[in-house]
């Protein structure tokens, strides 16, 4: 056994446990495939132990490898602790979505007041779907989303904590002819061609979502839009085209237009702080402990009496009540 051993190693060989995938691990790290190799076999040399079972369909922990991980993840995590009671931990990257939606944005608000000796950053990553490989790739920390919405290819390498039921809604052009209610029931839009994003690769979850509140329900979703980046863009092309907008409550507002609560039934989003498995970083306890105290305070997670939401989401977030 050595007297010694390089954080750095150990930190490849967790990445590599977690996907148990050299190639996802190697961009996690922002290393080429070839030297997360190197790092793993010095370290398996330096142990004396097999850590891995490589084979060309599959990589799995081996006995000694399992044993290892737990030890090695609490160096890791002293590590990081260290580093942060002096000032040198980096900065935790959230991705918030968009701008100006309200829930993730009061999440990471209040994260910053509990951890005001952290620097918690925001991003704008317009859609869980995109987020999620940057996720894998280590690029990001933590995003918000419908979980349930994502490839199960990708879920395996994700962790997810519920935080709301978020009420859609609908933006109409100010002069439709469902702007005038105070609530929109989802009857009133059959007939109608809603934009839900269709086309963006960004947020496919969503776009699935729709499909599915739609169905059966003679609303058409939208075609493609061409793939509008910044507000005001977006703002642009949803006033040429005059698609009402599939949203939730706290969208922002649009030059225009008026935002409209539906109902009967009430069509529920989904969203969840979601997040790379074996994520350590001393603001990220911070970050989930600000989600579980506004989902409280706030009750996100009531589900209105007859709320609409898919089945397959019931199952993810109910699986962590």
């Amino acid at each position: 056994m050595p007297a010694h051993l390089d954080p750095r190693l150990l930190r490849a060989f967790v990445t590599v446990a977690e996907e148990l995938h050299f190639t996802r691990a190697a961009l996690r790290l922002h290393l080429a495939q070839q030297a997360l190799s190197r790092d793993v076999r010095r370290l398996e040399r330096e142990l004396g132990a097999e850590l891995f079972v490589r084979t060309t369909r599959q990589v799995t922990l081996t006995p000694d490898g399992e044993r290892l991980l737990p030890y090695a993840r609490r160096v890791l995590r002293a590590q990081d602790d260290l580093l942060a009671a002096f000032g040198q931990a980096r900065p935790l990257l959230v991705d918030l979505n968009s701008p100006g939606l309200v829930t993730p944005r009061r999440v990471l608000h209040l994260a910053r007041e509990l951890a005001p000796g952290q620097e918690l950053m925001a991003r704008y990553e317009s859609g869980l779907t995109w987020a999620a490989g940057e996720l894998l790739a280590g690029r990001l920390d933590a995003s918000f989303g419908r979980f349930a919405g994502l490839d199960p290819a990708l879920r395996t390498g994700l962790d997810h904590q519920p935080v709301r039921y978020e009420p859609m809604a609908v933006v109409l052009p100010e002069d439709h002819r469902l702007a005038g209610a105070a609530e929109v029931p989802l009857a009133e839009l059959a007939g109608e061609t809603v934009y839900a994003g269709a086309g963006n690769p960004r947020t496919s979850e969503w776009t699935a979502l729709a499909r599915l509140l739609f169905e059966g329900r003679r609303i058409e979703l939208a075609p493609p839009a061409p793939l509008a980046v910044g507000e005001e863009e977006f703002q642009r092309i949803m006033a040429r085209t005059r698609h009402p907008i599939l949203a939730v409550v706290g969208f922002p507002a649009l030059p225009s237009t008026v935002l409209r609560p539906l109902v009967d039934p009430v069509p529920l989003s989904p969203v969840s702080l979601v997040w790379r498995r074996g994520l350590t970083h001393p603001a990220f306890d911070a970050l989930r402990a600000a989600a579980a105290r506004l989902a409280a305070a706030e009750g996100w997670l009531r589900r209105p009496p007859g709320g609409w939401i898919p089945a397959a989401d019931h199952v993810l977030m109910a699986s962590h009540d």
